[in-house]
């Protein structure tokens, strides 16, 4: 093996490692168990704003009584893992405030980040859709902890857009 190649191994391994430390100390709110990350709050000075958009359809009268405006919305959310900051794309269909669909779009460049974003895409429709969006405070969603940072704080930029 050359020296490369047992850095690699190195790297892999120890990477594994601190995922299962990590999971062995996540807590359960009652989710089915799975690996979750787990890391401590960013002591990042200059937190950055997630960026959202409004599709080219928003109706802003359509369903009365409504506190946000129906259409397609985007947002950025952010979110600080083992390996540093991440984000993911999300969007939403809102309808009479409640959201009609969510798409998640994994953005995150590291390979453990990749799996737990894709895992949290895939599971994070049975979470939010159909429910009001001002009831949308996700905490872990198919083992995923950290990526519900970034989703919760993508939503309250389109919520701050749609208002």
């Amino acid at each position: 093996m050359n020296t490369r190649q047992k850095k690699f191994a190195l790297a892999t391994m120890t990477g594994v490692s601190l995922s299962v430390a990590l999971a062995g100390c996540a807590t359960d709110s009652g989710a089915p168990a799975a690996d979750a990350q787990t890391v401590p709050p960013s002591t990042s000075s200059a937190p950055t704003a997630p960026a959202a958009t409004p599709s080219a359809t928003s109706d802003a009268g359509s369903s009365s009584g409504s506190k946000y405006a129906d259409g397609d919305y985007e947002a950025t959310g952010n979110y600080v893992s083992p390996n540093g900051k991440e984000e993911i794309d999300v969007s939403v269909t809102l309808s009479g405030d409640v959201i009609t669909a969510v798409t998640v779009t994994p953005e995150a460049t590291n390979p453990t980040a990749i799996q737990y974003q894709t895992q949290f895409a895939d599971g994070i429709a049975k979470v939010v859709v159909g429910k009001d969006i001002d009831e949308i405070d996700v905490s872990r969603v198919a083992g995923s902890s950290l990526t519900s940072g970034g989703f919760n704080e993508a939503i309250e930029a389109i919520k701050a857009d749609a208002a």
